[in-house]
């Protein structure tokens, strides 16, 4: 028996170390598609039920957000995806069939995404000598998984399972479709660490798909018509008995750069080593600059429909570009763009790009935090 086992583990190593040969640079990603014969040693899956951790703990991303608001730390990042396996996970994806969609960060929610409040305690200050216990009575703000998959395009009849990941793979919450359809369903959140910013955090009813989940989440996968890995008892998810350390039928996450959106899909990303400095000129400021049209037309976005954009900076809508004002804009990504791209003419920061087909209105606008909450 502890002869089988090692020679398994020995196999599993062999192929880690093929994958990590094959891969040559770590900024290349190379997909890995698993093998069409499932294993006959292949581990099983997991079934049975594990503990539901609590998620309304206290999350270290609140703590960075707050340092961020105060221009202490505009670049601090949580310790646990710093470096080492966890830091490709630090961009929450939403990814269907290997292809990503969306993230999960507050400024990137789809416009069609309507909060779901709760009635909840919320922190509040106490004093020294003060008889308050610390919290209040107020709104707490929720977004529903089916409503989120909803608003960007998804079928939730068509989906077989979802997998919603956290800093620890063997906590994977796996939801399947019937799941999705049944009541317990308008239970199955997520929610951010700072109302309106931070890192997206899991909530559902205890016995909910396979009731295992973490207290974060570092990535959503989608599964429609690709096979759904499995998840094995302390190893993590495999699929046809090869483990899956990245995005199953993807490779690595996708992490960085300026997400552009197109009426709530991600249509392109804009990284700044991409970026093709034969096709820059030269900006009044002497830096390179790049007409964004063109950009995204290279990068195969339809741009026929689009009547406005929106800047996203951190959070945040900042800044609306008629179509007009669109069609005319340059960019710059130097070193000062501070992990964006600063567009127009006074270089307005975008972290994300959003581009609309129609002109949005005051009540499609996300909400701020509200004195209530």
């Amino acid at each position: 028996m502890q002869c089988s086992r090692f020679l398994r583990f020995a196999w599993l190593a062999a192929l880690t170390l093929a994958a990590c040969d094959e891969a040559g640079g770590a900024e290349q990603v190379h997909l890995r598609p698993a093998p069409v014969t499932p294993s006959p040693n292949a581990p099983k899956a997991i079934d049975d039920r594990g503990a539901h951790p609590a998620d309304d703990r206290v999350n270290p991303e609140q703590i960075a957000d707050e340092l961020r608001k105060k221009g202490k730390n505009a670049n601090w990042v949580p310790k646990e995806f710093a470096g080492g396996n966890m830091a490709k996970w630090k961009d929450s994806g939403l990814y269907v069939d290997g292809k990503p969609v969306g993230f999960l960060t507050w400024g990137e929610l789809p416009i069609a995404l309507k909060v779901t409040w709760v009635t909840d305690r919320v922190s509040a200050d106490k004093e020294a000598g003060s008889t308050n216990p610390g919290w209040r009575v107020g709104r707490k703000r929720y977004y529903k998984f089916t409503d989120y998959f909803k608003a960007v395009g998804l079928d939730i009849r068509k989906i077989k399972e979802v997998h919603v990941y956290s800093a620890k793979e063997t906590q994977t919450l796996i939801v399947s479709g019937k799941d999705l359809m049944s009541p317990a369903a308008n239970d199955f959140l997520f929610w951010f660490g700072s109302n309106t910013s931070g890192k997206p955090i899991p909530h559902a009813p205890d016995d909910f798909g396979n009731g295992r989940m973490g207290d974060k989440i570092t990535s959503v996968m989608v599964y429609i018509d690709k096979k759904p890995p499995i998840l094995v008892e302390n190893q993590g998810l495999f699929l046809d008995g090869v483990e899956q350390n990245g995005v199953p039928y993807y490779g690595e996450p996708v992490r960085g750069g300026v997400r552009v959106y197109l009426d709530d899909k991600l249509a392109t990303i804009i990284k700044r080593q991409e970026l093709d400095p034969k096709t820059a000129t030269t900006a009044p400021d002497g830096e390179p600059q790049w007409k964004l049209a063109d950009f995204l037309k290279a990068h195969g976005v339809q741009l026929s429909s689009v009547v406005q954009m929106w800047t996203v900076e951190g959070d945040k809508r900042s800044k609306k570009f008629t179509k007009a004002e669109f069609d005319k804009l340059m960019f710059e990504a130097g070193s000062q763009s501070r992990g964006g791209v600063l567009v127009g003419p006074k270089l307005d920061l975008a972290n994300v790009i959003a581009l609309h087909s129609h002109a949005l209105q005051p009540s499609e606008m996300p909400i701020p935090a509200q004195p209530d909450e």
